[in-house]
Formats: C-alpha cells, structure tokens, sequence
C-alpha cells in the first residue's frame, strides 16, 4: 500500500490535526481546503495544500486524479445555528459535497473512504446514555439531519461504486486550534472569555451534557481505521464507530472545570435554550475499542491546560 491520503477541511481544527497524524505515520498528505474556516498555517509543513470547495469540479478533479488510497472527509458546515437559520446551505455543503467527493473518489480508484460524522447530533436526544451505534437516529437540528443523511449517501455510494467506507461519528472534540468563534467549539469559547476577563454565557440551565474527547485522540482514531480490518458491510450502522470518551460533563461542570485548570472563578451569565440544542449526549466506545483497538488517552484537565496553553502562545 502507497499511503496516499487527502483530507478535505485539512486546515481547519479536526482536519489539520489529522492531517499531522497521517504525516507522523509516514503517509503522503494532501490537504483540499477552502480556507473559508480553516487556515493555511494549521496545514502541517510537508503536506500539499489543494485550494478548492468540495462542491467544485476542481475538488472532484483533485480526488479523481491524485492516486489516493484514502480520502478523509473532514470539510463541512458544521454550526447548528447556521443549519437551523439556513438548512440549504447546510445539506448544499454536508451532502452535495459530500456526494461530489464520493463520486471523484470512485472515479479515481480511492480504496477507502473516512467520514467525520457527528454522534453528537444523529442520535438526537436519546433514552440510553451513553449510547451505542445501533440506538435509533432521531436528529433534532438540520445539522443532524445533514449527518445522517451523509451517512447513507456513504453506504450507499460506497456500495455502488466500491468504495470501502466508514464514518466515524465524533462526540464533542476539543482541543489547539478550536475557533472560539465557532458555536461548535464551547471549551475553546470558556477558555477565550475567560482569558478576556469576560463572563461565562450558559444557554439554558447548564444542566445539559456533552461528551469532551481530546482532538489528538480523535485524529489516532482516524489514523487507525484508515488500514484496519473493517467488519462485513452491511446496515448504516455496520461500519460506523463513535468516538468519544463515554462520560458527559454539564456545562456548569465544565465552566467549573475550565476556571479551577485557570485558577478563577467563572462569572456566569444565563440566556434563553438555542433551537436544536440536545439535554445530553454521551456515547459508548465498546466497538471502537474492539475493532480499532482505539481508547481514548488524554485526560480531560490534560487536554484542557494543551488548549488554553495553545490559546496563550498562538490564539486569537
């Protein structure tokens, strides 16, 4: 096997982290971005940066013809708010693109193909926590909905076109390079306000959980199931693995966790529930930990001091 891999949306926060651990294993990276969110100098030294949207033909041009063993699928709109105001562009970027990069990808001879999924949100509110693959998809954001709908194309364009594919589907990740910016990204927001001498804002009571894992345990997770033995295809469930940590955390728990690693005390200040905001969220690794051989490593207080030490050295 050559090692040939690209990853799309490999100069944002997942993307480019992921991108580095391909590299540090030896494998030739290309990175395809629009730099629409991502920056070019998230994109690790030695890997070629492809500049394009993955609707664009140039994108589909780009996976077709680079001889790739891999395609990683990282680009994507990934802001609830953003697919609860404008769900066109939300399903135009997650599931047009999506398809467009498939299409390339069979065109091309790509053997297999990872796709960043959301456990987050395709699962909605759930009666079992924490919750495994098989639990039903009950989405409550268009974001959701465009996940889970992604999903499908996978298996079934994968099927068509023979293509190996998996998605793994993310809790929610944290860690360097987390646009406070993003609505996505509530650890990077805590640390940036707090750093600003800026109060807390908890939407809702703050009872509402999420499960935090470490970016670079994320990004091992892709590495691994890039060249792992994946089960027999099957239902949109058979190559789909959460990744994640299996324990949640309110988000009073973390503004609290987040002030004792900064040694102060939050100030908070409450506003009203957002629209397609999930009451909790934390998702089982058992298959995870079976077929990939993969667990999560970093603490939580370990990953939270690389981020806020990152936030001080390089953040904005």
């Amino acid at each position: 096997m050559s090692k040939r891999v690209l990853v799309t949306g490999g100069a944002g926060f997942i993307g480019s982290h992921v991108a580095e651990a391909y590299l540090s294993d030896g494998w030739d990276v290309t990175v395809l971005d629009d730099l629409s969110r991502g920056k070019e100098e998230n994109v690790p030294a030695g890997v070629t940066l492809v500049r394009a949207d993955v609707r664009s033909p140039e994108a589909r041009a780009a996976v077709a013809e680079g001889g790739f063993d891999v395609l990683n699928l990282h680009a994507a709109q990934i802001d609830v708010r953003v697919s609860v105001t404008e769900p066109g562009l939300d399903g135009d970027i997650n599931i047009l693109g999506l398809v467009n990069m498939l299409e390339g990808a069979a065109a091309g001879g790509v053997r297999r193909v990872v796709f960043a999924s959301s456990g987050g949100v395709v699962y909605g509110d759930p009666e079992v926590v924490p919750t495994s693959e098989g639990a039903p998809k009950e989405p409550i954001s268009p974001y959701g909905v465009s996940k889970l709908a992604g999903e499908h194309y996978l298996r079934t364009i994968g099927a068509l076109r023979g293509l190996e594919t998996v998605a793994l589907r993310y809790s929610n990740v944290f860690g360097p390079r987390q646009d406070p910016r993003s609505e996505a990204g509530v650890v990077s927001i805590f640390v940036s306000q707090l750093l600003q001498d800026k109060p807390l804002t908890v939407f809702g009571d703050g009872t509402q959980t999420r499960d935090y894992v470490f970016v670079r345990d994320v990004a091992r997770a892709n590495l691994a199931v890039s060249t792992a033995a994946l089960p027999a295809a099957g239902g949109i469930d058979a190559r789909a693995f959460n990744i994640a940590t299996s324990r949640d955390m309110s988000v009073l728990a973390l503004a609290a966790a987040v002030g004792a690693v900064m040694g102060v005390t939050p100030e908070l200040h409450f506003a009203p529930p957002r629209a397609g905001e999930l009451t909790r969220s934390a998702l089982a690794i058992d298959k995870a930990a079976a077929v990939l051989a993969w667990r999560p490593t970093a603490a939580f207080a370990d990953g939270l001091q690389q981020l806020i030490t990152w936030f001080r050295e390089e953040g904005t």
